[in-house]
């Protein structure tokens, strides 16, 4: 049986065996096949089968419920979809609040199914916090991100400027310039949730075959190395992983996300540090950084990983020395207290990036195929905002949620941005990804001349328009 418990912190502290449920031997003939017992699967499954409950559902998962981004994400459960300002752009200033509060609501969704199915996920809703932290230009991107916010309806109440003072009284970090405060944000352990989600469907009449992986997919069926599934509807709900079922890895390539944990920390430590009420935090640059103290006081710290050539998934997540390094010196500039401190966890995994960093949710009801991803390191919240829309999708419910911008109409995946052929995405990743790099570095030392600073940071975030 593979190592289920080396993925991540999350799997490795599960108080439950990791055994795997029965594969799929026999064929089927179901309502809806969902493939992936990720979060976008069962929050797809659950939202089905509480509507309509008399839905005969199967999940067909190539290895167990949360072996992908479900059970390695950094446990942060956002009340936000990634590029959501493009997004809402173009509605009104009603429905583009009122699209805002629908986001927003994603995190308290999450806890009423969680008290009312009883899943124990060491939820925390204490906000987030994006620091200005390293150097002085992250204060400036900061308040132009937050006007900009502003500028679309949103308010103090969702999004409000901490100066060095106000920041320093949820987090102490070692050059606090100020930063921004929302509090539609939550933190979770993700395989709690994965894994009780799992648990839950399955208690309302979801059938979980694992050790399955789909070897093809089509409109009305799915095959397994020994099975066929008939279905009504298929949802593939692969996310990271979709490059193995095309034509799907078209439109969503794999890219990877890394991050490791320390040890538990001393009370003391946090008495330093601060970050009593659960809040994650990241600090403002191009590295994406995204941290969290964990419910047993570690101090879990991501930041972004890499693209392999022709979208290829990454297997093998034993960091290398470099990558865990990276990581330390990240938030041992936010921490000095904690540069040596001993990080007894590293691990990554997969996640859907979309073209132009657009999230997606369609349904083909002509083909029976319902979907949702793109998510780009956003999935926790917002594959339950797809799971939900989903089910209404399928179900032909005229609700909120079908009629959102992130909604593809028609239904169709030919309605998706595809990428661009290799070499292209290959050349043009690195060459973003070392303007990225080259800007970090110039912009933390403070020694570095005005015009490089300038300069650095301009090709940035010239490069940056081309991910967009």
């Amino acid at each position: 049986m593979p190592a289920w418990r080396n993925i991540s912190l999350w799997m490795d502290q599960l108080d439950e065996p990791l055994v795997a449920r029965a594969s799929l031997e026999h064929d089927l003939d179901v309502n809806v096949a969902i493939i992936g017992a990720g979060y976008t699967g069962l929050w797809t499954a659950y939202y089905l089968k509480r509507q309509a409950p008399e839905l005969k559902i199967a999940i067909i998962e190539a290895q167990t419920a949360g072996f992908g981004a479900s059970g390695r994400n950094g446990g942060w459960l956002m009340g936000n979809l990634l590029g959501e300002d493009r997004l809402l752009a173009g509605l009104s200033p009603e429905q583009r609040r009122a699209s805002f509060d629908l986001l927003h609501a994603i995190p308290d969704e999450v806890a009423q199914v969680i008290e009312h199915e009883g899943i124990d996920c060491d939820y925390r809703k204490g906000g987030v916090l994006y620091c200005a932290a390293r150097y002085p230009e992250q204060e400036a991107t900061l308040r132009a991100y937050l006007a900009k916010l502003h500028a679309q309806g949103l308010t103090d109440d969702d999004y409000r400027w901490l100066g060095p003072q106000q920041l320093a009284e949820q987090i102490r970090i070692a050059k606090p310039y100020g930063g921004i405060y929302a509090p539609h944000v939550a933190t979770i352990h993700p395989a709690k949730l994965v894994r009780g989600l799992a648990r839950v469907v399955e208690q309302m009449g979801v059938t979980i075959y694992e050790n399955s992986p789909v070897t093809h997919w089509q409109s009305g069926s799915l095959r397994t190395a020994k099975a066929s599934v008939r279905a009504s509807w298929v949802v593939p709900a692969v996310e990271g992983y979709a490059t193995t079922l095309a034509p799907l890895g078209r439109y969503q390539l794999p890219v990877q996300s890394l991050i490791v944990a320390t040890e538990p920390l001393p009370a003391s430590t946090w008495d330093e540090i601060g970050l009593n009420r659960g809040q994650a935090f990241g600090e403002s640059s191009r590295q994406v950084t995204y941290g969290q103290r964990s419910a047993d006081n570690r101090l879990v710290f991501g930041a972004r990983g890499g693209y392999q050539f022709a979208g290829k998934l990454r297997h093998n997540f034993d960091l290398t020395d470099s990558e865990v390094e990276l990581r330390r010196y990240l938030f041992g500039e936010l921490f000095p207290q904690l540069k040596k401190v001993r990080i007894t966890h590293a691990w990554g995994g997969n996640l859907g990036m979309s073209r132009r960093f657009k999230p997606h949710m369609l349904c083909d009801h002509a083909a029976g195929i319902a979907l949702a991803g793109g998510y780009g390191g956003e999935g926790v919240g917002a594959s339950n905002l797809g799971g939900r829309t989903l089910a209404d999708l399928i179900l032909g419910l005229d609700t909120p949620l079908v009629t959102q911008p992130w909604v593809i109409q028609p239904g169709r995946l030919e309605g998706l941005k595809a990428w661009e052929p290799e070499p292209c995405r290959w050349l043009g990743y690195n060459a973003i990804i070392r303007s990225f790099v080259h800007e970090d570095r110039v912009l933390a030392n403070p020694n570095t001349a005005p015009w490089r600073r300038k300069l650095a940071s301009g090709v940035a975030g010239f490069m940056e328009g081309f991910m967009h």
